[in-house]
């Protein structure tokens, strides 16, 4: 029996961990945490009886509380219980899927507490990559990505330890605007941008997605998880969402992982690592069905968020951290109907040429960064207001 925590449980990715969970009688539920959808935490809570869960609101956690009387799994709030639910004692392994830097505590403290992580909250590594790689060698824990380009990559790496990298491939589906111009991009509404054409993802990473700003920061993921330098990992599009990344080695050969757009496949890869595969069930690539797979290069210049975060991730330090705190912050505008879609990349930019660089920074100073960052959009963002 594996028993796993799971940090953001009603999210995308969380829900899937679930379902996982449901297909395979050896896997325990030890805690959940969310932010506030205590709806859905109720049900989750009453169906995999947890020990523990968290609600991030203290006022919804009081309500979860009343509403789990009945039981005796601990209700618990805040940043204290989000770093309570990632350090349980039973469990081995904590899924991190929350959205955002809220997740960088928490998977510090897990790793401390020696939990091998199952990651799918890149925030944290672009944002503290230099924080969190150490620790994960200090402690000699396993940090499994969840993404699904970097499990392909994590996948396309086994058996091939010690052999030489010549460049990571980090495929995109081009998102529901590939091939538009950005004077065709002037009018995009909300619903437009949710419209991603593969996958099903929760809204931020969706509308990330459309502006390739995703992209971005899972390039500077894999430079963090796999020690491969910036100008060693390629972005290609790859419409049909079929390779979902690939390694090309110093001898010109590349293996590359495919499969269905199923998030599935790598949440349960990263749970039960290094096991032997185990059957999931779903729908499978036909190859004859599908007759072809396609490539584009990226746009850079209708889709200016991938070039910005390959220049950001150069620098380093403190600037990754803004690019995601006004990327955070301009999307969450965006899906309100305050700013347009163009102004989403048009804020990184300004936050981005507004910082002063802050060399390795700690965690306090990243939040702080994070919080300064949100002040610039705030002021800025009166400049875009439709």
């Amino acid at each position: 029996m594996k028993t796993i925590s799971i940090l953001g449980s009603t999210g995308s990715i969380g829900t899937q961990t679930l379902e996982v969970v449901r297909e395979n009688t050896d896997l325990k539920v030890a805690a959940i945490a969310a932010l506030q959808n205590i709806t859905l935490l109720e049900e989750q809570a009453r169906e995999f009886q947890p020990e523990m869960v968290c609600v991030y609101d203290a006022t919804r956690a009081k309500e979860l509380s009343v509403k789990l009387a009945d039981t005796n799994i601990k209700v618990v709030t805040g940043m204290e219980g989000l770093i309570e639910c990632a350090t349980i004692a039973s469990a081995s392994l904590v899924v991190s899927a929350v959205v955002g830097m809220i997740g960088i505590q928490p998977v510090i403290e897990a790793i401390k507490a020696k939990k091998d992580i199952a990651f799918a909250n890149k925030e944290t590594l672009v944002t503290a990559g230099h924080i969190i790689m150490p620790l994960v060698k200090e402690h000699q824990v396993s940090l499994l990505p969840v993404d699904s380009e970097h499990s392909a990559i994590f996948q396309a790496l086994q058996g091939n330890q010690g052999s030489e990298i010549s460049k990571l491939i980090l495929t995109a589906s081009g998102g529901p605007f590939r091939g538009r111009k950005r004077e065709e991009l002037k009018n995009i509404q909300v619903e437009d941008a949710l419209k991603h054409p593969n996958w099903s993802m929760g809204r931020k990473i969706t509308i990330d997605s459309a502006t390739m700003v995703n992209k971005g920061l899972e390039v500077m993921e894999a430079h963090w998880l796999f020690d491969v330098p910036v100008d060693q990992i390629e972005v290609v599009i790859q419409p049909q969402s079929i390779i979902h990344s690939a390694v090309e080695y110093v001898d010109g050969g590349i293996i590359a992982q495919m499969g269905t757009p199923d998030m599935k496949l790598p949440i349960q890869y990263a749970i039960y690592y290094p096991e032997a595969r185990r059957f999931l069930p779903g729908k499978r690539v036909n190859f004859f069905e599908l007759g072809s797979i396609t490539f584009e290069k990226p746009d850079l210049f209708n889709f200016p968020g991938l070039k910005m975060a390959y220049e950001v991730m150069k620098v380093g330090h403190s600037l990754p951290t803004v690019y995601n705190a006004a990327n955070e912050r301009a999307v969450a505008k965006f899906l309100n109907r305050e700013i347009s879609y163009l102004a989403i990349t048009d804020l990184i930019q300004h936050a981005v040429e507004t910082h002063t660089l802050v060399q390795n920074p700690s965690v306090s100073q990243i939040l702080n960064i994070e919080q300064e960052t949100y002040d610039i959009i705030e002021k800025e963002c009166a400049k875009h207001v439709r």
